[in-house]
């Protein structure tokens, strides 16, 4: 009951290194157990073997006669031996089990670590996101009130009687303060749709030739040295947002003066068939690479270099595809030498509100 080793056989005593002259009479059993293995046997072994008469699958670990580690897994019984109360012990080595279940810890341990990891990063995140949309509503208020005065500002200078080369200064402050308007647009749209609440859109029966229509005449003011068609297929109306709409003719139109050849028009199509409205941008270019084409509805992409004096951060076709996606639709481009590059949005057409 004390633990002192009376009886062992071969291969136990392999396993310690010890032959069974140096164990029977002479070594307690705990002392060949690790210090962990020592206190579980004081604690638990001894008390339970008290109480029940047996254990099952017990794993401990001895320490071998050259200090080495060996994992086993042991039952044991009570039973008396010529009137005395005695552990009698069968055990096995477990290596693989050892293994496997050290494994498992590990896995445990990196599960939890990458749970961890993961609680920051949404955590951070979460600030980042909050970071940003309080960086938006600065720039919203902070920079579009400026531009209001000087668009005001412009305005009011317009109907003096101005030289033709003030005309030209106004003209150019007009087109400057309009990029920078339709910039901050884009950056609170881009944060909006990211942090993902997508674009609000308020969705009412319009007239979309004359939604359209409107639009290309501002767009002409914005581009009076560039050709800038319109052609009208269908009647009807249709359900959408008109002033959204605007903004996504608005960006395809700048893409296409962008990246079109400045002698050749740029044509905008507005359809009404009978499920569904179309509208679609086409210019005349070098075609947009097969490769690139995938990509140009992200955020920061661009389908070449040309015109970087022109263009802002990248953010107008991904603002065009959010437009698409409030209206339950989708946009595609086509790309080809000698017929253009042509963007077309597709929306279901919906029934009028009575």
């Amino acid at each position: 009951m004390d633990g002192t080793i009376t009886r062992a056989n071969l291969l136990f005593c392999k396993w310690v290194g010890h032959p069974a002259a140096d164990l029977v009479g002479k070594r307690r059993f705990q002392d060949l157990l690790t210090v962990g293995g020592r206190i579980f046997h004081q604690t638990h072994w001894v008390p339970l073997l008290q109480m029940q008469g047996s254990l099952s699958e017990v794993k401990l670990e001895l320490v071998v006669r050259d200090g080495a580690v060996v994992p086993i897994v042991m039952n044991a019984l009570v039973r008396l031996d010529h009137g005395v109360a005695v552990h009698e012990i069968a055990a096995y080595v477990a290596r693989d089990r050892d293994k496997y279940e050290r494994e498992l810890v590990l896995s445990r341990k990196r599960l939890e670590d990458l749970v961890a990891q993961a609680t920051r990063l949404q955590a951070d995140a979460r600030d980042r996101a909050d970071f940003a949309e309080q960086m938006m509503g600065i720039v919203s208020h902070d920079l579009r009130n400026p531009l209001s005065s000087i668009q005001m500002s412009a305005a009011l200078l317009a109907r003096s009687d101005l030289a033709l080369s003030q005309q030209r200064t106004l003209a150019r402050l007009n087109r400057s303060t309009e990029r920078a308007t339709r910039l901050i647009s884009d950056l609170l749209d881009f944060t909006q749709a990211r942090l993902g609440r997508g674009l609000a859109v308020s969705m009412v029966g319009i007239d979309l030739h004359a939604c359209v229509a409107e639009t290309i005449e501002e767009l002409r003011h914005i581009h009076p040295a560039r050709a800038l068609n319109h052609e009208r297929v269908g009647d009807g109306q249709c359900v959408g947002d008109a002033d959204r709409l605007a903004q996504m003719v608005g960006n395809l139109v700048s893409n296409a003066m962008t990246y079109g050849l400045a002698e050749e028009p740029v044509t905008v199509v507005s359809a009404i068939e009978p499920t569904k409205f179309t509208v679609s941008v086409r210019n005349m270019g070098a075609p947009i690479p097969a490769e690139v084409q995938a990509a140009l509805f992200q955020p920061m992409t661009r389908g070449s270099s040309a015109g970087a004096r022109e263009r802002s951060v990248g953010l107008g076709l991904y603002i065009v595809s959010e437009i698409a996606k409030a209206h339950s639709g989708g946009v595609a481009v086509r790309s080809l030498p000698g017929e253009g590059t042509t963007f077309t949005v597709v929306c279901p057409r919906h029934a009028a509100p009575d």
